[in-house]
């Protein structure tokens, strides 16, 4: 029995060694697991205040863009009342009137000094030097030469007028003339048509021997010049702003109806045939052009 009975137990002792072996890993398992829980608790938190932090960046972002936008509405809405007053300001109204409040000042401060007995005009040249004061009255002496010289008196005063004016408006290139006139001097002397000569008082001067550049009356010098393209634009300009000028007078001679029908002997005429139309247009215009067509009966 004892024989029956050892074996029995040696065959009992391999388990027990088995499941403490399997005791083992399970208790491993367990302290490893225990031992991983923290970190994932910590990349779980990490995570979490990363997204916390993005969600506050774009709130701020999404704030200064409404910011933004509030005060470019803003922007836009004044400078949009600001064009639209413009708009709607007439520029010679804001003339007439600032002439009107020049004319008012003047006015009452005539008005103040006349009732203080002081001189107006003495008091008012207090403000100038006597320089400007006589460049003042020169040019209101010119002023009224010029509205006295409006009226037509005969073409030659016409013409003077025109060329008074286009000399007005004449911008001379005096660099350019400058450096021609360099040019000119340059080449003389490079030719040996210059000649050096000294005045009584001492100064030296060039003097031209075949009026290249210094003309004469013998010269023919000028008609090697050739003038640029600026120069000929601006010419054909003034021609055509003459020519429409012209065609605008004789426009307003002839008056508005410059292609229409004559049907009138003299002014008085075609006024009452204006008058006539005025009434009577609505109702004769059909025969009118039937009688034109060749189709009345």
């Amino acid at each position: 029995m004892s024989a029956t009975n050892e074996p029995k137990q040696t065959s009992l002792e391999p388990p027990a060694e088995a499941e403490v072996a399997e005791e083992k890993p399970t208790k491993s398992g367990a302290e490893s697991s225990s031992s991983d829980e923290p970190s994932k608790t910590e990349q779980t938190e990490d995570k979490e205040d990363d997204s916390a932090a993005r969600a506050r960046s774009r709130q701020e972002r999404f704030k200064a863009l409404q910011a933004r936008a509030k005060s470019a509405t803003e922007r836009n809405l004044k400078e949009t009342a600001a064009e639209t007053q413009r708009l709607a300001t007439d520029p010679s109204l804001l003339s007439s009137l600032s002439r009107k409040h020049a004319f008012a000042s003047h006015n009452l401060l005539k008005a103040d000094t006349e009732a203080a007995g002081e001189d107006f005009e003495r008091k008012r040249a207090w403000d100038w030097t006597v320089d400007e004061s006589e460049k003042w009255d020169r040019r209101m002496e010119k002023k009224q030469r010029h509205r006295d010289d409006v009226a037509f008196q005969d073409y030659t005063q016409d013409a003077r007028k025109v060329y008074k004016r286009q000399l007005r408006e004449i911008k001379p290139d005096l660099e350019g003339y400058e450096n021609d006139k360099l040019a000119a001097i340059e080449k003389a002397a490079a030719n040996g048509d210059l000649e050096i000569v000294e005045t009584s008082d001492g100064e030296m001067i060039a003097v031209d021997k075949n009026g290249s550049f210094y003309s004469t009356a013998d010269t023919v010098g000028f008609t090697d010049n050739k003038p640029d393209r600026a120069a000929v634009d601006k010419l054909v300009g003034d021609l055509r702003k003459a020519e429409e000028v012209r065609l605008k007078k004789r426009r307003d001679r002839r008056g508005a109806e410059e292609d229409s029908d004559v049907t009138y002997i003299n002014e008085k005429n075609k006024q009452f045939n204006q008058k006539l139309a005025r009434f009577y247009n609505k109702y004769t215009t059909e025969i009118r052009d039937s009688f034109e067509r060749g189709t009345m009966i």
